[in-house]
């Protein structure tokens, strides 16, 4: 069906009146969007930062009496209503209309990404069978990429990966399918476990050779290849134990690190590894190296 939608132009400091005020006046969803297309990165744990100019968008059933409803919203609030507007947003196959925007992907000369729903395009290729969920990473952010490509340009035979941050699984499972014996994954999201066990499942990937841990559960055995893709802030403070977890010999591989931060991220880890150039794709970048 229909629906009305009411877009109004906010600061952060009107969020939550405005919120509050249109969940009283009968919204049934009510979302925050950025208006000039303004980054927020790593925000502090626990906090939701929002955009200093930031649209509020709520929907609300079709036969809502637009004038009504914005003479309620501006007695609620007590104020004269910051810049509106209000339209008719028509129905849709939401669900097809998604699925359509997420097709296959390949990264490096073998590894092809696969939503359930499509055919592989090249059945021979090493195929991850993969769709979007609630846990991050599925190869659209050019962090996953980077991490991908660089899986693929390895050799993983024999090999034990650690996936520090697993997300979905994507980083493990697809080094388990371009030959690893066995992989290692550990997230601070219970839900990111679950998702990655789901993932490897649907993928035909044996129990016995992915194992799944909080961060206060893992085992601090030392892997051939480590892998993370989480943040540069964490990936600075973690460099000592990310580095332990790391065999003399061994691969590392991190992202997650935008251009500007690359250079303190390598300054944490340079001690300890003989570090590749940075590899760097729509503004973040890769960092991998050799354990001395």
């Amino acid at each position: 069906m229909p629906w009305l939608q009411v877009r109004l132009a906010i600061t952060p400091d009107q969020a939550p009146t405005y919120e509050d005020a249109l969940l009283d006046v009968g919204a049934v969803s009510v979302t925050f969007m950025d208006a000039e297309d303004q980054p927020i990165f790593e925000p502090d744990l626990g906090t939701t930062p929002l955009w200093s100019n930031t649209h509020l968008l709520a929907l609300f059933e079709a036969d809502t009496d637009p004038d009504a409803l914005l003479a309620h919203l501006q007695l609620l609030t007590g104020a004269a209503l910051p810049a509106h507007q209000v339209e008719q947003i028509e129905d849709q196959d939401w669900e097809r209309s998604w699925m359509d925007n997420f097709q296959p992907m390949r990264f490096g000369r073998r590894l092809w990404i696969v939503p359930s729903w499509h055919a592989a395009p090249e059945p021979e290729a090493v195929n991850l069978l993969l769709d979007p969920g609630l846990a991050f990473g599925t190869g659209t952010h050019p962090t996953t990429a980077l991490c991908l490509e660089w899986l693929d340009g390895q050799d993983l035979q024999g090999c034990n990966v650690l996936d520090f941050g697993c997300g979905s699984g994507i980083l493990a499972i697809a080094a388990l399918l371009l030959g690893a014996e066995r992989a290692t994954g550990t997230d601070i999201d219970p839900q990111a476990l679950e998702a990655s066990r789901d993932n490897a499942g649907r993928n035909g990937i044996d129990p016995a050779r992915f194992a799944l841990y909080l961060p206060a559960d893992l085992p601090q055995e030392q892997a051939d290849v480590v892998v993370a893709n989480i943040l540069a802030g964490p990936l600075v403070a973690l460099a000592p134990q990310i580095t332990q977890l790391v065999k003399p010999g061994g691969r590392l591989a991190l992202s997650g690190i935008l251009g500007e931060q690359a250079e303190e991220v390598r300054a944490a880890y340079q001690n300890a590894f003989d570090l590749d150039p940075t590899a760097e794709k729509e503004g973040w970048v890769r960092i991998s190296g050799t354990r001395r």
